[in-house]
């Protein structure tokens, strides 16, 4: 019985001095280290919550912006190349009129018309269309006015010639149409500011 009485001894021993009372001792001030009741914690965890919701909308935001601007990047991704082969197609259609113009051999003519309508096939699968004009009203969207022409037959701000094809790549303007515009005297309602 001697040992259990001294373990017990030492047991008291050893919570006395690490500052656990004694079972007759008098209470200690505990208050001072105690945690934080509760009610002081809600608004802070309702803050960290509200943060959290916030980072994982502003996180989903960022995954859809990037999957568009990837969708994007994908459908206008040959959009410098075509722009830099438009030229090579509006030389070819010019070949092809002043051939004709100049009764140039059949054979020829055939030869430039099949290569450019091979060039129209493989823009327009790409997307690339070509933008309407003559005879349609005047859009600074599309149209770059270079000339206006008095016509008093059409209405005022109504295209009469198409100098150089406008193009369309799906919905974005590759290149706006330069256009002869119509200026009727009697009708002065478009205000054109003919770009030379």
């Amino acid at each position: 019985m001697s040992l259990s009485k001294d373990k017990g001894e030492k047991i008291k021993k050893d919570t006395a001095a690490a500052g656990a009372p004694e079972p007759g001792a008098a209470p200690v001030a505990e208050a001072a280290a105690a945690p934080e009741p509760q009610a002081e914690k809600a608004p802070e965890a309702q803050d960290y919550y509200e943060r959290l919701l916030r980072c994982a909308a502003d996180l989903e935001n960022l995954k859809k912006r990037q999957e568009k601007e990837k969708a994007e990047l994908l459908q206008f991704a040959n959009e410098n190349l075509i722009k830099e082969l438009l030229p090579v197609v509006d030389n070819l259609e010019l070949a092809l009129e002043h051939g004709r113009q100049l009764d140039a051999p059949q054979p020829l003519l055939e030869g430039l018309e099949l290569v450019f309508q091979g060039f129209l096939k493989a823009l327009t699968r790409f997307g690339v269309t070509p933008i309407v004009c003559v005879g349609q009203p005047f859009d600074p969207a599309f149209h770059n006015a270079v000339m206006q022409e008095e016509s008093t037959e059409v209405d005022d701000c109504t295209i009469l010639k198409e100098l150089q094809k406008g193009y369309l790549l799906r919905s974005r303007l590759l290149r706006p149409a330069m256009v002869v515009v119509a200026k009727n005297n009697q009708q002065t309602s478009c205000p054109i500011d003919v770009k030379v």
